[in-house]
């Protein structure tokens, strides 16, 4: 009797045994899962977290490079002027052909990136202001540019105008923001004149009408923009 008895005490203690250790492996197996579990959450989050940064980053690169000023001309240095009146660009004049607006630091502009299109510069004479990326682009094809504020004399003007409508590959046009009552403007080249009878006005059209200093000599001064 006390025999069977022991025997199923054994057999209890052995099942008991049995179960604690069947609920040690489930805690085992749960805390690796729940291990798990979280080692992929937090990788998770990291992920998610560089590919956030990395989006704002882009997107903060993305703004700043949208709202960058758009006065880079392509233009370096600074004129030098000669014994003859003359200034000459001594530095970078950009050839590229942009879309956005540029601000150039002289004016009117010498050179610099500029429009795809340029002014009809076969002797025009536009009554008012014109575009200056496009008449930069009117210069790169050997034009000699004539400017002219409200300060010069009606009789100069309608002079230089009719010498301009003469002239092949030269245009003409008024601009305020210049310094000068009237200037002559080439690639890389500028002059200030004191009127229509200044001999400096033949000087200048004489050496820059498709001189050396042009880009593209030879380059079309028709079938641009006529205003």
């Amino acid at each position: 009797m006390g025999s069977a008895k022991n025997s199923s005490n054994a057999d209890r203690k052995a099942r008991i045994e049995e179960m604690r250790r069947a609920e040690r492996a489930r805690e085992r197996r749960s805390r690796i899962l729940t291990i798990g579990a979280s080692v992929v959450v937090v990788v998770g989050l990291v992920v998610g977290g560089v590919i956030l940064v990395n989006s704002q980053s882009d997107d903060d690169a993305s703004t700043a490079a949208d709202s960058k000023p758009t006065g880079d001309a392509g233009i370096s240095g600074s004129f030098t002027t000669g014994s003859d009146g003359v200034k000459t660009w001594k530095g970078k004049l950009s050839q590229t052909h942009v879309t956005k607006a540029v601000k150039y630091p002289m004016e009117p502009p010498v050179g610099g990136n500029h429009n795809q299109v340029w002014m009809n510069c076969n002797g025009d004479v536009y009554t008012e202001a014109i575009n200056n990326m496009n008449a930069v682009h009117s210069l790169e094809h050997g034009a000699v540019w004539v400017t002219y504020t409200s300060k010069a004399k009606k009789a100069d003007v309608d002079a230089l105008a009719a010498k301009v409508k003469q002239t092949p590959y030269t245009l003409m046009s008024p601009d305020e923001k210049q310094a000068a009552p009237i200037m002559l403007s080439a690639w890389g080249h500028q002059r200030t004149v004191t009127g229509a009878s200044d001999p400096n006005v033949d000087k200048f059209f004489a050496q820059y009408v498709q001189g050396k200093q042009t880009p593209e000599p030879g380059a079309a001064c028709t079938n641009g923009l006529s205003k």
